[in-house]
């Protein structure tokens, strides 16, 4: 989960990418943040053999986020989001649409990956803080007209992907994504495929809400000791199970 309160600081050891001889789908990704999820998804994009550039507004922070994924550079947000064919925005869900509007020129054209989650303490736990049935996402795209938004990589705690690789009885981890462009679709589900997990498509940006929701909701479970995964049994696995 990335930009909840303060970042953590995750303890990530760069590894060696991958040898692998389809070079052409290795890619060069933009980071926009310096915290735990920046970390964390920039050193597995590296392992997968992905060019990978950390951009913040305090240039000595995204240099040590550069030294602990293995990234190729580091500089500014705006060097940041210049250098990729694809961009992460990891800051605050709450700075996130302001950023866009910002770069926007810079992200035009470019698929722009949304991993916020919109949470703040609430009454009976972590609630949304968007209004109605908008998301960050949305207003990301809002906010750079230009950008293929994607959000993607939210649901899961940021130290998942450290994991090398995510994979849980025996399957690989499945990662959610919406977008309305189709080729930013693709250029997502290729970096899923390289970090060896399943992509999975949940339809448009309006959908993005849900998986919002969706972590939110999980993290509110993860606070009371409990785990997420209990909740979602597939029903297959109930005995007499039929298709509905």
């Amino acid at each position: 989960m990335v930009c909840i309160g303060a970042p953590s600081v995750l303890s990530v050891t760069p590894r060696t990418p991958r040898d692998t001889d389809d070079r052409s789908k290795h890619m060069r990704i933009g980071i926009l943040g310096t915290g735990a999820m920046a970390t964390s998804l920039g050193a597995a994009w590296v392992r997968a053999g992905h060019d990978v550039r950390v951009g913040g507004r305090d240039t000595h922070a995204a240099s040590r986020t550069a030294l602990l994924t293995g990234a190729s550079g580091h500089g500014s947000l705006a060097e940041a989001a210049a250098h990729g064919d694809v961009v992460l925005i990891a800051v605050p869900a709450g700075a996130a649409p302001q950023l866009a509007r910002e770069l926007a020129t810079l992200l035009a054209g470019r698929t722009v990956i949304d991993c916020t989650v919109p949470m703040a303490p609430g009454e009976d736990g972590p609630a949304l803080t968007t209004v109605g049935d908008t998301s960050v996402a949305r207003l990301i795209a809002e906010a750079a007209p230009g950008a293929h938004v994607v959000k993607a990589f939210g649901v899961c705690h940021e130290s998942i992907w450290t994991l090398d690789p995510p994979a849980f009885e025996g399957a690989p981890l499945t990662v959610p994504f919406c977008t309305d462009q189709p080729g930013a679709a693709t250029r997502v589900a290729e970096i899923i495929t390289s970090m060896d997990c399943t992509p999975l498509p949940c339809g448009g940006l309006d959908r993005a809400a849900l998986l919002e929701a969706t972590a939110v909701f999980a993290v509110g479970v993860w606070w009371t000791g409990a785990e997420a995964r209990f909740v979602f049994p597939a029903p297959a696995l109930a005995p007499g199970a039929v298709d509905d």
